[in-house]
């Protein structure tokens, strides 16, 4: 994952009782966010045989609403 520029942070998620992971990452670019796409997630995904699912989100949208909402991973 190291060798992709401009990814800030991962949160890794687990599917309780359904074998699926996943998680959040932050980029600094949406072209950035696009080269980890398609050079990691979707090659392990056909390799492993998986179901992939991505969304890509305006990291400035939920950093406001974050804030709004108190959160304790930005500093405000």
């Amino acid at each position: 994952m190291k060798k992709f520029p401009g990814l800030k942070s991962k949160t890794w998620l687990s599917g309780l009782n359904t074998h699926s992971v996943g998680g959040f990452y932050e980029f600094d670019s949406v072209e950035n966010a696009q080269n980890y796409i398609d050079g990691l997630l979707i090659p392990f995904a056909k390799q492993v045989n998986g179901n992939l699912s991505v969304k890509l989100f305006d990291g400035d949208v939920t950093k406001e609403a974050s804030l709004g909402m108190d959160s304790p991973f930005y500093n405000s």
